[in-house]
């Protein structure tokens, strides 16, 4: 399996009303995604909390797994964590006046929330300590999150740092719920928060907030710790367009550092009682080309209800027959999904079930026609409905 180059590009897909096709400016587009300049910058909330600002690179008196509580696949490297995936998060508690935030990454974007409140975005930080000051003088949680795709190198929490006169406390516990999100752009929140569909690749970076995708949202309003494990572009069996072949999303499911060909996450603590699959918009919202090793719509849909259903299975093999997978269909795929779905309930699997993801009143103001952070909501309102009668064994 091929990892991304240094510097490299990624792919997208993106969701129209009625068909999931792809705007035809994404080729030019996709040839320059994430191709941007470095950046450090802070964007200040309003309220007692000053910016984010710069300091020395510092190390964290303590290693970044004991202090911080984070759900996302991480990969300890001395006192630092390592990680790669969408919306990985990190949550701390302290005391005192401020906090500095320990960070290697020229890549992605960050936001910082204290005590609930986002106070600052981070772009691209770089080698860093970020400080959050001009706090009251008590005890305080931080969450970092991170907002984006970077899938071609490595990011790097250092832990936190207390400012002077305070203390960094014992971290958050573990939540008892757990979910994982696996999926393409749609589940990322690709260019979701940015209110245009004609979006450069520097746009898509800024403006993609995983953090406000349907799953966090949906994690969040159940009280869930969560991992967001999509990938952008990525198919079950064939990319956007039929690129990259044989590196679909199966390919990297199994790594918590994705440019690290044959890494392995290892799920440790991590048993999620419902996982949800949203795969599918890729491998068919494009036509055929010559040489790919479909001959027809046909025969794509057949390796594809055939690799899904082994992936539904690898899914049970890991987190046991307690698990409720939930499999996700929209558009042309949907009955598709179903199909596989109906399989494995005739196999005597009855924790598989099938959502349809309705696209109704849905506005797609996202980047390329995804969805919107507004549409973002209502997905997830329209999956609550959903989770709440299935009967979870949380």
């Amino acid at each position: 399996m091929r990892a991304l180059p240094a510097g490299g590009t990624t792919t997208a897909s993106a969701n129209r009303r009625g068909g999931g096709r792809l705007t035809q400016g994404w080729r030019a587009l996709a040839a320059g995604l994430f191709a941007v300049a470095v950046a450090i910058t802070a964007v200040p909330a309003t309220g007692a909390a000053q910016a984010a600002t710069t300091g020395p690179a510092t190390s964290a008196s303590d290693s970044a797994a004991s202090q911080a509580h984070t759900a996302g696949r991480v990969k300890a490297s001395g006192d630092s964590l390592l990680y790669s995936w969408p919306g990985v998060y990190f949550e701390g508690r302290f005391r005192g006046t401020g906090v500095g935030i320990v960070l290697n990454d020229s890549a992605a974007d960050y936001d910082v929330q204290i005590d609930g409140a986002t106070v600052a975005t981070l772009v691209q930080p770089g080698r860093t300590t970020r400080w959050v000051n001009g706090l009251r003088d008590a005890e305080h949680t931080v969450r970092l999150v991170k907002r984006n795709e970077s899938q071609w190198v490595g990011s790097e929490f250092g832990g936190f740092v207390a400012a002077s006169g305070g203390a960094i406390l014992s971290k958050p516990a573990a939540r008892s719920r757990q979910i994982e999100f696996i999926g393409d752009s749609l589940t990322v929140g690709y260019g979701n928060t940015s209110g245009t569909r004609d979006c450069s690749g520097d746009q898509v970076n800024r403006t993609t907030n995983t953090d406000r995708s349907y799953g966090a949202v949906t994690a969040r309003g159940l009280g869930a710790d969560y991992q967001v494990n999509a990938f952008s572009g990525k198919g079950m069996v064939r990319n956007y367009n039929g690129g990259d072949a044989g590196n679909h999303y199966r390919a990297y499911y199994d790594r918590a550092l994705l440019h690290v060909p044959g890494d392995v996450w290892s799920p440790g603590t991590w048993r999620p009682r419902l996982v949800v699959v949203y795969l599918g918009t890729n491998d068919f919202s494009t036509e055929l080309n010559p040489g790919e090793p479909w001959s027809s719509r046909d025969s794509l849909a057949a390796a594809y209800r055939t690799a899904y259903g082994e992936f539904v299975q690898k899914l049970r093999n890991r987190y046991g027959s307690e698990t409720t997978i939930v499999a996700v269909g929209s558009g042309s795929f949907a009955n598709d999904v179903q199909r596989v779905v109906q399989d494995r309930n005739g196999a005597g699997d009855s924790r598989v079930r099938y959502w349809f993801l309705d696209s109704n009143g849905l506005d797609f103001q996202g980047c390329h026609y995804h969805f919107s952070a507004a549409d973002h909501q209502v997905v997830a309102g329209r999956f609550r409905t959903f989770v709440d009668g299935l009967g979870v064994r949380w």
